[in-house]
């Protein structure tokens, strides 16, 4: 089990996060349309996994913004952007705010990448969502980089997630 600070408070998660240099775990997700993204849907292109409790808070929709205008840069790297979010506000967001260069995906049904990643949240007020995170996978669907983000109300390393697919 991990900690996260959440409004100044302790949270627990469901545990670690995956290791670099391991396989990161399958997971099946839902895209805005309702359809599957699968990580094996990404194989051969490295992926940046955006992880984050809610688009409808500030700092999680920053997050998508930033990786967004970034993507722009990357060569064979898939950003996808990853929470507990209905897929219907996903959409809603990368409608709203003109997002094309990123991927929104939903752990809403099958709830297990949060346990496979150790970043779903155990208890305090987002119990059940999932904590902020940055994973980074080679073509391969190996970890390069991870960061938990240990005050939730904090932004990712941008560039320490970007610079390990240099």
């Amino acid at each position: 089990m991990a900690q996260v600070i959440l409004g100044g408070n302790t949270v627990n998660t469901y545990g670690e996060l995956p290791e670099i240099g391991e396989k990161a775990p399958h997971f099946e997700l839902l895209k805005s349309d309702l359809s599957v993204g699968r990580l094996k849907d990404f194989e051969g292109k490295r992926l940046v996994l955006n992880i984050f409790p809610s688009i409808d808070t500030n700092t999680c929709a920053t997050s998508v913004r930033t990786f967004n205008e970034r993507a722009k840069k990357l060569k064979n790297t898939e950003v996808l952007c990853i929470s507990r979010d209905l897929p219907f506000a996903l959409k809603r967001f990368i409608d709203d705010e003109g997002i094309t260069n990123v991927t929104n995906l939903s752990d809403f049904r099958e709830r297990t990448m949060g346990k496979d990643y150790g970043l779903e949240m155990m208890d305090g007020p987002f119990e059940g969502l999932l904590s902020r995170a940055v994973i980074v996978l080679d073509e391969k669907g190996v970890i390069l980089h991870s960061e938990r983000v240990q005050d939730i109300s904090n932004e990712p390393d941008y560039d320490a997630a970007l610079n390990a697919l240099a």
